[in-house]
């Protein structure tokens, strides 16, 4: 009940820190005390910044949840702060030379195309996955898609005319409810099969080997930015539920500077 709705890998990495968790402290929720969960942050201590930071949200997260229903009579993870995480995003975004390094040395077409599509919708790996020629619909001498994002929340990304006729001279003879992009058995291609194409990418372009498809996605964010697009467009064509998720890019990247004023 606590991670219904929620996405798969989200789910499955909540889980597993709610589980080692309940190992360590060795009581039922119920018996849960304040000492026992500073006692379990204080074995997260040896982990990286980041991980720790997730362990001790999803904990935060499920006592939360149990005291809303009242199974719990108060709330002892309310007074346990997650420790702060230095911010990478300016690590995982690449420049536009590097994007293009990328979609021009893919030799699979389909490859590219998905490469391509990541890129200029600034898709994620499941919201492209779950595509269907259905949801592919010319517009003004281009098109556009109709994505089920995060959240269960609908949105609409208008595609450039070069991406769109890039993207038709895949469809072929395929139906409409057929998966944009099929994988060899013929259903839909799966985020790991995904994730395997953008990493041979990488290597064949000579990026760094941690780059993933998500890279894509914040690479739109950036880039159009840069390129003057309004903050509030960029949050709807990702599907951003806050503006200030957006903002993040600003920051990573910004455009200026005070220390180019100095004379050193």
């Amino acid at each position: 009940m606590w991670l219904h709705g929620r996405g798969r890998h989200t789910r499955r990495a909540y889980a597993a820190d709610a589980a080692a968790f309940r190992a360590a402290v060795g009581t039922p929720l119920r018996a849960v005390t304040l000492g026992a969960l500073q006692a379990f942050a204080d074995t997260l201590a040896g982990r990286a910044p980041a991980s720790r930071a997730r362990a001790l949200s999803a904990v935060k997260s499920l006592l939360a949840f149990a005291h809303r229903l009242g199974y719990l009579p108060f709330d002892v993870g309310a007074a346990v702060a997650v420790p702060p995480v230095k911010g990478t995003l300016a690590e995982r975004i690449l420049d536009e030379a590097a994007v293009h390094r990328l979609l021009a040395l893919e030799p699979t077409p389909r490859n590219q195309v998905l490469l391509r599509l990541l890129y200029a919708a600034g898709l994620r790996v499941s919201e492209l996955c779950g595509l269907t020629w259905r949801d592919a619909q010319p517009r003004d001498g281009a098109g556009q898609l109709t994505v089920f994002g995060k959240g269960g929340k609908t949105r609409v990304v208008l595609l450039s005319a070069g991406t769109w006729a890039a993207l038709q001279g895949l469809r072929g003879t395929a139906a409409a409810d057929a998966p944009l992009f099929r994988s060899r058995k013929g259903g839909a291609l799966d985020p790991s099969a995904v994730g395997r194409v953008v990493k041979a990418a990488a290597r064949r372009a000579g990026l760094d080997e941690r780059l993933s498809a998500h890279w894509l996605r914040h690479a739109h964010a950036s880039h159009a930015l840069d390129r003057g697009a309004p903050i509030h467009l960029v949050q709807a064509t990702l599907g951003h539920a806050s503006v200030a998720t957006t903002g993040r890019y600003l920051h990573a990247r910004p455009s200026d500077s005070s220390a180019r004023y100095l004379a050193v």
